[in-house]
């Protein structure tokens, strides 16, 4: 992705791969998320340390405080689509930069406020959009640079967030109490810069997948044919003649050194036995199905008008090729894709995320008054958020850890189901339970289950069953943005719900409801895919077949006069149509492999 202005700022440059790289560079990367992680979110959720001091400095209620929270949350989620547009217009670098400081310079302007108006701008507008533009291009960047470990490096580098609950919370409250809070929150914004360096770490990647067998084939064969007209012998093939393919999906070695094929202008001084060609050899190695290898001994008579029409028919295939290539327009990097609204899958899946907020921050926020309301003494319910907080972090190893087996690597988002439907469950325990012990299991089991949806759910997008690694950064903006809606709406429901029945275990059955209602979007995000896909490779191959045909009724056309002037015991026809046929055959085993 080009920096803006086409030339513009670059502090490391690009590394190229022909793939995923699962380390290098990413472990650089996986460092700067880890940190991004606790200057972002592990500074949001410790910001409640401040909600006494903020009340007795402006004389306002807890309400208006927490908007300052609110606010921030909404406005990091409901942006996420500008973070996209801007991470896919000026890159990761130059975007996260500028998210570092606009963090750092909000919260060091909101130590110099003198009215909570004034926090709702500094912390809540410009903090906020600092948070949307450094959280997404950062674990965007980060599931670009891992495939097949990348569940559990997104795991490990999460725990950031956790971490930094214990690490500086604490040390902030301590800090408060010696300097205040206005310095406090100072020092806070300075350590936030360390963000800029985490984006200057985040190098873009490149990635080059190796050419598909024909193209390959095709740029080769001006040198095969040089190499032919040596005189090689006919009979032998020359291992130091032998190209060979790879891509992901197929290996195709295509012997060349008896191909039949010699050089035109030596043909006239040549002796008969030099004119006797063979049959051009083609041996296609598919993984664990490999084509049998065909040889045709032609007549020595028929040797120079096969030639030719071996040549001409070389001939076409390039100016086909070529003609194809020069018709495909230039792919340009799109700033939003707003295509991906058309998929099915991610609609469904945007739909699962929407409802799991719900059930994401409203237990945090209500779980201490639930427990004295239980009869918990206050001083033991605070162990509550502890016990979460810890529980989390297991959850964010044990989830990365289970999705790089080898068993679930194709089943990520049926262990991501499980996952929603237990913390349904355990939702609806708390509502059930009424000692101090039987809460602290039940925060004990959410903790567990919040770290393996909150390290997951945005990376999954980049699996094939939502949307996929190439079209993961508008995904993942359009994807947070419909999230922040029910941020926002998410813990002023529960407390509605607590105003009218005067019961806490109501915001718990809210929470739930919306985690039902989100895995049953969920289990249907897969079967979706699947049949998008369908629809999608039919079309395309029924396209390529189209094509195909009429080609094949033109070539036909053109060998009717051959087949009449030819014997009933010449065989040399039906060898050279068997030798089609399974050229085409070839060539529909590898479109099918292609499209699927």
């Amino acid at each position: 992705m080009a920096p803006c202005g086409g030339k513009g700022l670059r502090f490391l440059g690009p590394n190229v791969y022909s793939e995923a790289p699962d380390g290098g560079w990413g472990w650089m990367i996986a460092v700067a998320f880890f940190l991004v992680e606790a200057f972002t979110y592990g500074t949001i959720k410790s910001f409640g340390i401040f909600l006494q001091d903020l009340m007795e400095e402006f004389g306002e209620t807890n309400s208006r405080v927490s908007w300052v929270v609110s606010i921030c949350v909404f406005v990091m989620t409901f942006n996420a689509p500008l973070s996209s547009v801007m991470t896919n217009r000026c890159g990761f670098q130059v975007v996260v930069m500028t998210g570092g400081f606009l963090i750092s310079s909000g919260t060091i302007a909101t130590s110099f406020t003198s009215s909570i108006n004034e926090m709702y701008i500094t912390y809540g507008i410009i903090a906020g959009l600092g948070y949307c533009l450094t959280f997404l291009p950062t674990v965007t960047i980060l599931s670009q640079y891992f495939n097949r470990r990348r569940s559990l490096v997104t795991a490990v580098a999460s725990t950031g967030e956790s971490l930094s609950m214990f690490a500086l919370a604490p040390a902030f409250s301590a800090l408060r109490d010696r300097i205040g809070w206005r310095h406090t929150m100072a020092v806070i914004g300075a350590l936030q810069s360390i963000i800029i360096i985490c984006g200057a770490l985040l190098r873009p990647i490149i990635i080059k997948p190796r050419g598909s067998r024909m193209t390959e084939i095709d740029t080769s064969s001006p040198k095969e044919l040089e190499a032919l007209s040596t005189g090689e012998n006919a009979e032998g093939t020359n291992p130091e003649d032998s190209v060979t393919t790879d891509n992901e999906l197929t290996r195709a070695s295509v012997s060349t050194g008896d191909s039949g094929v010699q050089s035109l202008k030596d043909t006239d001084s040549s002796s008969p036995e030099e004119n006797t060609l063979l049959r051009k050899e083609a041996r296609l190695e598919l993984e664990q199905k490999p084509v049998e290898h065909i040889e045709v001994e032609v007549k020595e008579s028929e040797a120079e008008d096969k030639t030719d029409r071996d040549a001409d028919k070389q001939v076409m295939n390039n100016e086909e090729i070529k003609s194809v290539n020069e018709k495909l327009p230039a792919k340009k990097p799109k700033l939003l894709d707003f295509s991906i609204l058309k998929e099915c899958s991610f609609i469904l899946y945007s739909l699962f995320g929407l409802f799991a907020t719900l059930g994401f921050f409203a237990p945090q926020l209500y779980v201490i008054e639930l427990s004295v309301s239980r009869g918990v003494e206050r001083d033991r319910a605070a162990y509550m958020l502890s016990t979460m907080a810890v529980a989390e972090i297991l959850g964010r190893f044990a989830i990365g850890w289970i999705l790089t087996r080898k068993q679930v690597r194709t089943k990520k988002l049926l262990v991501l189901l499980a996952c929603v439907i237990a913390m349904t469950m355990d939702l609806v325990g708390f509502t059930l339970v009424t000692e101090f012990y039987g809460l602290a299991v039940c925060c004990a089991v959410y903790g567990f289950l919040m770290g393996t949806l909150a390290c997951t759910h945005i990376p999954m997008l980049a699996e094939d069953d939502v949307v996929g690694i190439e079209r993961m950064s508008s995904a993942a903006g359009v994807y947070v943005f419909i999230q922040s809606f029910a941020g926002l709406a998410g813990p002023p429901l529960g407390g509605v719900l607590v105003d009218v029945t005067q019961n806490y275990g109501s915001a718990f059955y809210s929470c739930a409801a919306g985690m039902a209602v989100s895995a049953l979007f969920l289990g249907l995000v897969r079967p979706a895919k699947k049949g998008l896909l369908c629809r999608r490779r039919s079309s395309k191959y029924s396209e390529d077949v189209h094509e195909r045909t009429a080609a094949s009724q033109e070539r036909s056309e053109e060998q009717k006069p051959d087949k009449r002037t030819s014997g009933p015991n010449d065989c040399s026809e039906s060898d050279a149509n068997f030798d089609n046929n399974q050229g085409e055959a070839t060539r529909d085993v590898d479109d099918v492999r292609r499209f699927a």
